[in-house]
């Protein structure tokens, strides 16, 4: 056996099979993560964990730089022991953090937790280590076929973005994790067979072993969810059980009953209210966010709570006849539409399993979603509207995130393209005559969301050329939530009358509305001065500007090209903040901006530390003659790494609106920019290619899809489906197949010059992958989406410079002009 794993496989050609499934399983693998630490921690978390551990590729450079050639003559040996590692360390590794009990709740406080971290980021990179172990021993042994092998990779990481959406939806989170694992381990068979290793026959342990991954105790992989949160502290109520689970990409819905300690979820409800609230089931969104199904009341007065909650406000003001809910949830807001008895209602839920829920308790709910007058839609809400031809006298938003998440400052980094300029001017044109926009809040101080949403709509109704935007917004509040209702018409005069009864009779602040008295605010849930009057006054005041360049917290309006609605994080309060440390300051910090931010300065210092240092110490410069050296190497495939991961991101985010979907676009994105970019790799491998045409056809066609995005996607969101998806292709796929060709080019190129230098270079790039995705989110943050694309375009323009063949063919041409002057 041992010598069969030293058997030379020259004669047979790079494993394209094997580093297909090998890149399948890897990005798979990522995805995964992204959910299960989603799903038992923070979603920021989760992205600042999975950044550092795809180190694992930089590291791998490294390690292949001081071990490359005793690996290349044991290289079926090297290939096959890494497949296999690489599955069980899937399983392995996650398994084992989830051991080490790290809290990033604590990490403020409790310096063990910086520790647990960093054991948390060597566990979750060796099963990147090893993937990218078998790609950079391919690329060495097969210095000539490079392009084959980068096709193989790209190709793979496209068709295991599909792949791992497609197991979601069929398999719980935690059986993904073992289909992985087994998978891993089965590839080390398929490797066996394709270099054409005697005897066939231990091909088949590998199968054998992978099946022993299904035999594991449930206990090993099972979700240990954070306990602090939401659903581990309602499972703490005496009597809370969980009735049913629901999984799927877009999350994992935990259904609660609590008998012993009913359920009675009514966000903002009047301290006047008598009413009793029904019998509640809790859905828990990835054991955060909360929404509840409500037992359907056997007579219309069982419903009477939901008169007593700030969103009621606008069926005092009419009586809507065509009502659209943006986010059904449990379907609470169609049980107040109902209540009120509004004939036509529409509802849109962007999660299926969540509809399912509702429908599969026809006796608890009423039938609620299935009833004559009641329409449910499932879908992206912003899309829905785009794409609908019907007015609505009243369009419902819910709070732009739940009541947790939002003192926590957990959804910063979450794009949210219902909240912006482009979304709010969408939903005025399809307010019918005296319609009414209403979206809700959490009242926070200082206030940031509730002032944010009004900015929002004050610029979007300037934009439709309104002249006095204040005349057509009311915001009110109460001890824990608020709203804001804009109006197509201005408020009446008899409108405000209305809205002040309204708001007396369930003592509701009043906070804003045309002509209103500052000793009018703060009447009843009293705070130290009326915050939400004053800042209103001023957002809609000639010194607005000025207004929101001093204010704690960004309170600008967002657009489609920023659309971190949540981000409200300014770097001028921090200090502030943290002398408030002590005093419960904390909860005003924006955690998830500055996670992001120490994410980047983790992922640069690992990087130097893991991948540039120990290499540079180690690798000899080569020959001056050849054009290369160890910084333009670092230069050029650091600046494409980055360049690709900032397009990538970039489109992503994109093609959210135009695709209807986050999961679609993310999937169509990603498969179309990875496989277009295998079959741009393959085409390289032709020869005669000049990277500094590749990158001028990436700077152009990149330019021209940026000018069509911005330009003319409001338009072509309008087509059906399959059109849409036409466009798409058409977009991205060339832009794709040129990205495809720089790397394989110039690995190709410095393999036959200086073959040191190419684990250095697959280090380098791996390391610009993981800064990439946390810079380009930065980037987006602060500066928007097009200046994302803009800033990928000037790293592929810098790449081409600094390509270090350029300076060689450049003496060559000008040796040969001297000489024949």
């Amino acid at each position: 056996m041992d010598d069969t794993l030293s058997h030379s496989t020259k004669d047979y050609g790079p494993p394209r099979l094997t580093i297909l499934l090998v890149s399948a399983l890897a990005i798979s693998y990522e995805i995964l993560l992204m959910r299960l630490f989603s799903i038992v921690q923070f979603h920021h978390f989760a992205y600042m964990v999975i950044s550092l551990s795809l180190l694992g590729y930089g590291a791998s450079g490294t390690f292949l730089v001081f071990c490359r050639q005793p690996l290349l003559r044991r290289f079926p040996a090297a290939l096959i022991g890494s497949t296999f590692f690489l599955g069980i360390t899937v399983v392995a590794c996650f398994a084992g953090g989830q051991h080490l009990l790290f809290n990033p709740d604590q990490l403020l406080w409790d310096n063990r937790q910086w520790l647990k971290l960093f054991a948390l980021y060597l566990l979750l990179a060796l099963p990147f280590f090893c993937a990218a172990n078998c790609i950079a021993l391919s690329f060495s042994r097969y210095r000539e076929k490079i392009s084959e092998i980068y096709g193989a990779d790209l190709f793979g990481a496209g068709l295991g973005s599909i792949l791992v959406i497609g197991l979601l939806f069929l398999l719980f989170p935690d059986r993904v994790l073992l289909f992985l694992g087994a998978t891993g381990v089965a590839i080390g068979g398929a490797a066996w067979l394709e270099l054409r290793l005697q005897p066939r026959w231990p091909a088949l342990l590998f199968v054998g072993a992978a099946g022993l991954f299904f035999m594991l105790p449930p206990a090993w992989t099972v979700l240990a969810i954070s306990p602090y949160k939401p659903l581990s502290q309602q499972l703490r109520i005496e009597g809370s059980r969980i009735v049913e689970v629901q999984s799927s990409p877009l999350g994992m819905l935990t259904v609660v009953e609590s008998n012993e300690v009913p359920l009675r979820h009514a966000p903002g409800l009047s301290l006047a209210a008598a009413a009793v609230l029904p019998e509640q089931l809790g859905v828990f969104t990835d054991g955060g966010a909360m929404s509840v199904i409500s037992r359907f009341p056997h007579e219309t007065n069982g419903l009477a709570y939901l008169d007593m909650v700030p969103e009621a406000l606008p069926y005092h003001l009419g009586r809507p006849e065509e009502v659209l809910v943006l986010g059904a949830g449990g379907g609470v807001a169609i049980l107040q539409a109902l209540s009120f008895e509004s004939p036509q209602i529409t509802a849109v839920e962007l999660n299926p399993r969540m509809i399912q829920l509702v429908r599969d308790r026809p006796q608890f709910s009423g039938q609620l979603f299935d009833r004559e007058n009641v329409r449910v839609h499932q879908g992206e809400a912003r899309s829905f509207v785009a794409r609908s031809s019907k007015k609505f006298d009243l369009i419902q938003l819910p709070s732009a995130v739940s009541a947790g998440g939002s003192v926590a400052g957990l959804h910063a980094l979450s794009e949210n393209y219902l909240y912006t300029v482009e979304a709010f001017r969408e939903y005025f044109d399809h307010l019918s005559p005296g319609g009414y926009l209403s979206v809700g809040s959490w009242v926070r101080v200082p206030p940031r969301d509730s002032l944010k949403l009004l900015a929002t709509a004050a610029m979007a109704l300037t934009a439709k050329g309104v002249q006095n935007a204040g005349d057509h917004l009311v915001m009110i509040r109460n001890w824990q939530s608020g709203l804001l209702l804009v109006g197509r018409e201005p408020f009446s005069t008899a409108d405000i009358l209305l809205v002040q009864d309204f708001c007396r009779k369930r003592l509701f602040d009043l906070a804003y509305y045309p002509g209103m008295k500052r000793e009018e605010a703060n009447r009843f849930h009293l705070l130290p001065q009326p915050y939400y009057y004053d800042a209103t006054l001023s957002l809609l005041g000639p010194e607005a500007e000025d207004f929101a360049a001093r204010y704690k917290f960004n309170i600008r309006p967002n657009t489609d090209d920023r659309p971190y609605f949540s981000n409200y994080f300014k770097w001028q309060t921090l200090p502030e903040i943290l002398k408030l440390k002590d005093q419960g300051g904390l909860a005003l910090l924006e955690s998830g901006y500055l996670v992001l931010v120490l994410t980047l300065f983790q992922a640069v210092l690992a990087g130097l530390v893991l991948v540039f240092l120990p290499v540079a110490a180690r690798l000899r410069s080569p020959d001056p003659a050849t054009g290369w050296s160890r910084s333009r190497v670092a230069a050029y495939f650091f600046a494409i790494g980055l360049g690709f991961l900032f397009l990538e991101i970039a489109f992503i985010q994109k093609f959210i609106l135009y695709l209807g979907h986050p999961l679609y676009a993310a999937a169509a994105v990603l498969a179309l920019f990875l496989v277009f970019a295998g079959l741009g790799s393959r085409y390289a491998q032709a020869g005669g290619i000049s990277i500094h045409h590749v990158v001028a056809a990436v700077i152009v066609i990149g330019i021209v899809d940026l000018a069509v995005v911005n330009l003319l996607f409001d338009v072509l969101a309008r087509l059906n489906w399959f059109v849409r998806g036409f466009i798409a292709i058409a977009m991205l796929g060339p832009l794709a197949f040129s990205m495809g060709m720089p790397f394989p080019l110039a690995l190709t190129a410095a393999g036959k010059a200086a073959p040191d230098l190419v684990p250095w270079a697959w280090g380098v790039n791996g390391c610009a992958s993981v800064v990439g995705a946390v810079l380009a989110t930065l980037l987006a943050v602060h500066f928007g989406f097009t200046a994302v694309v803009l800033a990928a375009l000037g790293l592929y323009g810098f790449a081409a410079a600094a390509f270090p063949a350029a300076k060689s063919e450049n003496r060559e041409k000008g040796r040969q002009i001297g000489y024949s002057g």
